[in-house]
This record gives C-alpha cells, structure tokens and sequence, in this order.
C-alpha cells in the first residue's frame, strides 16, 4: 500500500468510560482490514483524540466507541476541538449512547450538535461508514481543485 493508500484511524473509548474489549477487538478488525489503527485505549478525553489528530493529519476518521452511555458528557469538548482545527476528520460514535433501555432519537441530535459525523448501532457498519465517508472527502477535495 503506499503513503497515498494508506488508511490510519484514530481509535478509542470515551473519556469516563473503561471498556476494553469491544475497543481491542475493533481494532483488531481493522488492522485484519489492512487499517493503520492509532488505538489511544480506554477513558480518552477530547484533548487526546484532538492530539492524536494533531500528530496524523492525515488521519482518515476518530472513531470514538462508549458503553456506559454518558458519551454526550465525554464529548462536550468536542465542538471547541472541531472549531480550532484540532480535529479535522470525520469522527464516528458507536456503541450504548445513552444511560437506560429507553432510547430518545434526541439524543442522536445532541451527538450530531457536538459534532459527529456518524452513530453507528452496529460495529459491522464501521467499514462501510469509513468507505462512505473517503469517498465524500474524496469528492469534496475534488469539487474544490475544480472550483480552483
């Protein structure tokens, strides 16, 4: 694969949350799928998915995984994060997104008002979202050397 076809992810759980093994395992898939995977591991605050993003521009997506349902609290850094260009790429939400059996779609809307780009329900949807999400950065990159 060359540096141009090189696919790196930045992966970790939510900043209070300490739930390893669905985050060892996608990683593990991904590296299977030929990713590059930057796992910053269990409870990662913003502050170190955004150096992350620092330290690989050309990160392709952060995928930020939570099972205790408190992600809205995790990511209220977010937003500033994005503003400042510290986080650039797409970033993916997954897992138990809020805290009891009843679900409210709301809560989605708060997690897309943070700033994310993608909640999935499942992790066998995280290489399609990967997959949808270069090709519409692809196209994006495109549209503005034409518009160049």
């Amino acid at each position: 694969m060359s540096h141009s076809e090189r696919r790196l992810v930045i992966l970790g759980v939510a900043a209070s949350d300490s739930h390893a093994v669905a985050n060892h395992l996608i990683a593990h898939a991904l590296r299977g799928l030929g990713f590059e995977v930057e796992n910053l591991g269990t409870c990662t605050p913003v502050e170190e998915f955004a150096e992350a993003c620092e330290r690989h521009p050309e990160a392709e997506a952060v995928i930020i995984g939570s099972l205790n349902g408190h992600v809205h609290e995790d990511l209220r850094d977010l937003p500033a994060a994005r503003e400042a260009g510290r986080i650039t790429c797409p970033v993916i939400v997954g897992g138990n997104l809020s805290v009891g059996s009843r679900k409210d779609p709301k809560d989605l809307e708060r997690l897309h008002a943070l700033g994310v780009d993608r909640i999935l329900r499942d992790p066998g949807q995280l290489l399609s979202a990967l997959d949808e999400l270069r090709a519409v950065r692809a196209a994006e990159r495109q549209r503005l050397l034409v518009a160049s």
